[in-house]
């Protein structure tokens, strides 16, 4: 089975932080390839997924999600595989994520067995609700009618918002800090978007540090042309999705008038 890690990413520097914990990992003596999927939508990107046909299982994990075991991670790759899951994650119902919806996985992890789902995907399949918290509750919904999803237990962390996200036997997979969008914000920025959620770097920060400490590694120190070339690449990103934010306004209000 080809398995390849793919991340939704917006900040360089968190998923070069994220990256170093899973990066050089093997499956079955094959190197394990990561994707850095960049400026697409909340739901495109699973999309790509499927069309890449030299994929057969997908590691999706956000980059603000840091492995503190890959062993156990890799097992649950060996599982869905074995016992025919097409999706492993977390529950967005779970009062350790978001508490919304049970059937939906929360993206922030996932182990996708792709080949069996483009066995019967089809997007037109997908019916989106305005009820829907997330542009991507109908593709999740869709694959939970259609195919056995293993949904694992987690933990809020001390920190009162990080995810610990296990397995079955207790073990810590990885920790998911959330509110990665205000990682490298302006304090000020912050401030004026989103004033109930406070800064979040240092928070982050100590849950990066944690897991590195887990695993026994180094925190990475990045050069001043590494951090050059984040800075460039964010101005980049911002570009593109400022635009992509725009072209939603029509759908969240017809949504908001429809509840």
């Amino acid at each position: 089975m080809r398995v390849k890690f793919y991340t939704r990413s917006f900040d360089l520097r968190l998923y070069r932080l994220s990256k170093a914990l899973y990066e050089g990992l093997e499956f079955e003596g094959e190197a394990i390839r990561c994707v850095r999927l960049t400026d697409q939508s909340a739901d495109g990107y699973f999309y790509t997924m499927l069309k890449d046909t030299d994929c057969d299982i997908a590691i999706n994990i956000d980059e603000d999600a840091f492995i503190t075991n890959p062993g156990a991670m890799l097992e649950l790759v060996d599982i869905a595989i074995k016992e025919g899951f097409a999706n492993i994650g977390y529950s967005d119902g779970d009062p350790a994520t978001t508490s919304r919806d049970k059937i939906v996985t929360n993206p922030f992890f996932n182990i996708f067995n792709l080949d069996l789902i483009r066995s019967r995907f089809d997007k037109s399949l997908l019916k989106r609700d305005y009820k829907d918290a997330e542009p991507y509750y109908p593709f999740f919904k869709w694959m939970a009618s259609e195919f056995k999803t293993l949904y694992l237990p987690c933990e809020k962390h001390p920190d009162g918002i990080t995810t610990v996200a296990k397995d079955f036997q207790g073990r810590t997979i990885c920790l998911h800090t959330w509110f990665s969008r205000f990682y490298s914000m302006p304090s000020w920025a912050v401030k004026r978007i989103e004033p109930k959620q406070g800064m979040q770097k240092a928070r982050i920060d100590a849950v990066i540090e944690e897991a590195y400490a887990q695993r026994c590694l180094p925190v990475p120190v990045f050069s001043i042309n590494d951090n050059l070339i984040f800075t460039l690449n964010k101005a980049v990103r911002w570009t593109i999705k400022v635009p992509q934010r725009v072209s939603r306004w029509p759908y969240k209000i017809r949504r908001r008038f429809a509840k």
